[in-house]
């Protein structure tokens, strides 16, 4: 006779276990549906270049701050030769004043208008015209010296003060605009080294022969038309930046190795005999500002970007001569890859 028992049931653990095992699949297979997925070569080369020019932003800031930092310095170093020498004047005077007191003392009689002289206020002293009788007349005028150098050397002190004030300032907005700097490079680097060495190595090809062309390592010269320059200075200018393709972009950089934007314009027109700012923003200031770019000529500075934090030289024909940015070489460029907003014809 065929057996009619009930199949035995799982038991109570068996049956956790297997619920637990299967939402852990379950949520596993979830995890897995959602994560991000890993970003692609251009999601990752747009996200670089982002950072980039970024990084320019603060260079430029950066560069800027080390400008304040050293004019600063050379101000504040001078402020106080001025005070030493005012002090060791101050004291010559008030030595002969001295002399004098020392021998009245010695033979007997101090003018009592002397011991007013050597006080440490001889400016209320002069408040009391009625007794600058009782003194000779070189007496009185070494007194009014030494009441104005008080006076100047009460200022230039002041002066000091607020110069040192400014410069710790200027040295803590300094290191700042280099950390972020090194903040952005950094995450620029660390998004790079995320992709595999094929793709890293196709961006980088990307980068360095873009527009197909630089004018070094073999590769073409871009048509840059028949345009001369507006004067022999920029075309000096111009020349010495040719010089330079292919040298790297470091920020802070002012050659002769290496340069950043502004850094190769600067260097380019001292080359030249011209002594040009440092920053792009000072820079996009210092000449006659051209709106219309069909009216450049080349050797003119070229200012992109709204804030101005990029500067390159016309080359000819829309081709901009420029260092662009970390990873990057001194290269001819399409203007049209950046955002132009004038340019400045050096005078």
């Amino acid at each position: 006779m065929a057996s009619h028992r009930r199949p035995k049931q799982p038991g109570r653990t068996r049956v956790t276990v297997l619920t637990a095992t299967a939402a852990a699949a379950v949520a596993l297979s979830s995890q897995a549906a959602h994560a991000d997925p890993k970003p692609s070569r251009s999601e990752v080369k747009a996200k670089v270049d982002k950072l980039y020019d970024e990084a320019e932003q603060a260079t430029e800031k950066y560069n800027g701050a080390k400008e304040k930092q050293a004019k600063l310095e050379k101000q504040v170093g001078e402020i106080q030769d001025q005070v030493a020498r005012g002090q060791d004047e101050l004291n010559k005077l008030r030595d002969s004043l001295g002399s004098v007191a020392t021998a009245q003392y010695r033979s007997g009689s101090v003018d009592p208008s002397l011991q007013l002289l050597l006080s440490s206020d001889p400016a209320s002293y002069l408040d009391k015209v009625s007794t600058l009788d009782q003194v000779t007349g070189k007496q009185a005028e070494t007194l009014k010296l030494i009441s104005a150098k008080q006076r100047a050397l009460k200022q230039q002190r002041a002066e000091a003060a607020g110069k040192l004030a400014d410069l710790e300032s200027t040295r803590k907005a300094l290191a700042d605009h280099k950390t972020e700097v090194q903040g952005k490079l950094s995450d620029a680097r660390d998004l790079l080294n995320s992709l595999d060495a094929q793709d890293r190595a196709a961006i980088e090809q990307q980068e360095n022969g873009k527009n197909g062309s630089n004018g070094s390592d073999g590769q073409s010269k871009p048509d840059l038309g028949k345009q001369v320059p507006s004067s022999g200075r920029a075309a000096a200018a111009l020349a010495a930046a040719q010089s330079k393709i292919g040298s790297p972009y470091v920020y802070g950089a002012t050659g002769p190795d290496s340069y950043d934007c502004s850094g190769l314009t600067s260097w380019a027109y001292a080359q030249a005999g011209v002594d040009i700012p440092r920053t792009s923003e000072e820079q996009a200031n210092y000449g006659t500002r051209i709106s219309d770019p069909s009216q450049l000529q080349p050797g003119d500075l070229v200012l992109f970007y709204g804030d101005l934090h990029h500067v390159g030289l016309y080359a000819g024909n829309g081709m901009v001569l420029h260092a662009p940015h970390t990873g990057a070489f001194v290269r001819y460029e399409a203007m049209g890859n950046m955002p132009f907003q004038f340019g400045v014809r050096v005078g």
